[in-house]
């Protein structure tokens, strides 16, 4: 094998290796990043959740109980 042959291997190799590591800590950014938005969407929904769960019950307070329609003769 000549040095050219040599260089053009190595340099491929480099090349590859290169693009592949790039790739690969690319795309765990991008994990990353999606698992912290994820969370933070989560959390916002679970309080909004709960802040309508209160809603609701200072809602049926305020109506009190629901009218019979219908009611027996004493």
């Amino acid at each position: 094998m000549s040095a050219e042959i040599v260089a053009v291997v190595l340099s491929a190799i480099g090349i590859v290796l290169t693009l592949g590591t790039s790739m690969f800590l690319g795309f765990a950014w991008c994990v990353r990043r999606t698992d912290a938005v994820e969370e933070r969407v989560s959390t916002r929904i679970d309080n909004l959740a709960h802040e309508v769960t209160e809603l609701k019950i200072a809602v049926a307070r305020l109506e009190g109980p629901v009218p019979h329609l219908l009611t027996r003769p004493r």
